[in-house]
């Protein structure tokens, strides 16, 4: 079975892990890497393995990224 609509939490977790992707490679941030990839790491687990890709189709994943950035100025 495929589901059609992406979870909110979900895309609101790829949003916050654009957020910090970007806020970790920003100069002006290097006294909170460790932070900012610990963040990171936390945000990639909830996003891999959040229960919506047992029944997601193929391509799923590619349209979560464009809604996070679709959500989100300065990402595209």
């Amino acid at each position: 079975m495929r589901c059609s609509a992406i979870p909110e939490d979900l895309v609101a977790a790829q949003c916050a892990w654009e957020r910090t992707y970007r806020s970790l490679a920003d100069p002006a941030n290097r006294q909170r890497t460790t932070a900012l990839r610990r963040r990171l790491l936390e945000l990639s687990v909830k996003v891999w393995w959040h229960p919506y890709w047992q029944q997601a189709g193929t391509g799923q994943r590619a349209a979560l990224r464009s809604s996070a950035r679709e959500l989100e100025p300065g990402l595209r």
